[in-house]
């Protein structure tokens, strides 16, 4: 549960309330992860103080409503400690949706895998612009610079996967394309000659000599 070991990092600063804790969340990590929806935050301020990780107290506002403030306990540090000095392990394998759709243009054919490709490729060389502009950006935010070096790193190898895809799937997908040409044609179609005898009739034997 990453997210709740981030709300955690973040607590070790200070105690903060719900929006706040969105705010420098998002402040830090940028724009690479997305907004943090303030909702499932609340979600997990309520399972970390189920835990024992968080304690919660709540805050009297003369001219606004109450607010929870949310303090990091001596759990919550030990829990924190023993996730961010783990080394994290992919679990479930490696799934991209990249790879279904090269499985399926393959299906297709060659002409599929070429268009397919050569999307992708645009695509992955615009995301790499964009990137760019970003790390100029927030060259001066450390985490932030980090992340985004990051995508940069994913997308170049990407990049490069869609030239192996090409090598590597290319007589597959030519093997597909002729299966389905040979499906595609009616039935009997090329073997009408193998049925016809000599003098173009259709097997029939030829007149029989008459007897003396």
């Amino acid at each position: 549960m990453p997210l709740h070991h981030a709300v955690l990092a973040l607590l070790t600063q200070r105690p903060s309330h719900g929006y706040e804790l969105k705010a420098r969340f998002e402040e830090a990590i940028g724009p690479q992860w997305g907004g943090l929806n303030i909702g499932h935050l609340y979600q997990i301020l309520e399972r970390l103080v189920r835990d024992g990780y968080v304690s919660r107290a709540q805050v009297t506002q003369a001219d606004r409503p109450d607010k929870n403030l949310y303090t990091l306990t001596d759990a919550g540090r030990t829990e924190l400690d023993t996730w961010a000095t783990t080394a994290w392990v992919r679990v479930g394998g490696f799934r991209d949706e990249l790879f279904l759709k090269l499985f399926g243009a393959v299906a297709l054919g060659p002409q599929a895998l070429t268009t397919l490709l050569e999307a992708q490729r645009q695509t992955y060389l615009s995301e790499l612009a964009g990137l760019a502009q970003q790390r100029r950006a927030h060259a001066a935010e450390p985490l932030v610079a980090v992340l985004i070096d990051a995508a940069i790193a994913h997308t170049k190898a990407d990049l490069a996967l869609l030239d192996s895809a090409a090598q590597h799937l290319a007589p597959l997908a030519e093997a597909h394309g002729a299966q389905a040409s040979q499906r595609s044609q009616p039935p009997g179609h090329g073997d009408a000659d193998a049925t016809r005898g000599d003098g173009g009739h259709d097997g029939a034997e030829g007149p029989r000599a008459e007897s003396a």
